[in-house]
């Protein structure tokens, strides 16, 4: 059966994580083990023939790069077709032009911007702002952080994001390079849950999703047809485990 197929990866490991960081909707760029795990990734996928049709990126550092190396791993040349100045990701290697794929750069699939405590530890945003922290500390009840997005907001970007992955049609194979918290809601928006689940994502974690784009708008029993939506991997790491 043709289907459509959609592959959401997480970026690789970036310096603000090894350090704590809440990046947000800032960026570090990735470690040595972040390239290396991009690079694994991108191997892996080649190895299974999974070439994309389309790709999808968030425009902050820590993902455009993670994406550059994976592609060249795939051995594929991508170029950003967004009018916005982009970070500059390490270069894929030159290859045949055939071989090119546009980038479609969303600022929907940027990390939770989590306002005055974006680049902060949390060592950091206590000393800061020690009131708030305390009462994020005690309560587990929503507490808006100011200048932060909404968690409305949040999932109205992931509705979206899925809104144009679903635009795309049986046959397309469609790659979304992105960051935890938001592929959380990506999720959650996917799979047509009414809350979203915490869910640890290990750095270029990967989740497949095939699905019938045809049939996917109708009514009926086919909604609950598991021949229909298969979920393939979800929050697979298994590239990154070294050999033996």
């Amino acid at each position: 059966m043709t289907v459509l197929k959609l592959l959401l990866v997480r970026h690789g490991q970036s310096v603000g994580n090894t350090e704590g960081r809440m990046e947000g909707v800032s960026s570090t760029g990735l470690t040595p083990l972040g390239v290396q795990q991009s690079q694994r990734l991108g191997q892996h996928l080649a190895t299974m023939g999974w070439h994309p049709t389309h790709l999808y990126c968030s425009p902050l550092k820590r993902a455009t790069a993670t994406l550059a190396i994976l592609t060249e791993g795939l051995g594929q040349l991508s170029s950003a077709n967004s009018t916005q100045p982009q970070p500059s990701p390490p270069s894929p290697a030159p290859l045949a032009a055939d071989h090119t794929l546009p980038v479609t750069v969303l600022d929907d699939l940027k990390e939770y911007d989590c306002g005055i405590f974006t680049g902060l530890t949390w060592a950091e945003a206590c000393d800061r702002y020690p009131d708030l922290c305390h009462q994020l500390e005690t309560s587990l009840d929503w507490q808006p952080i100011p200048q932060a997005e909404t968690l409305a907001q949040g999932q109205g970007r992931a509705r979206r994001v899925v809104d144009t992955l679903l635009s795309h049609g049986n046959g397309d194979r469609v790659m979304v390079v992105s960051h935890q918290w938001i592929l959380q809601q990506v999720i959650a928006q996917l799979m047509g849950c009414d809350r979203t689940w915490g869910l640890p994502i290990g750095n270029t974690g990967c989740f497949e999703f095939w699905l019938d784009r045809d049939r996917w708008p109708q009514p009926g029993p086919n909604r609950l047809n598991t021949e229909l939506w298969q979920i393939k991997r979800f929050n697979d790491t298994s590239h990154c485990r070294l050999p033996g």
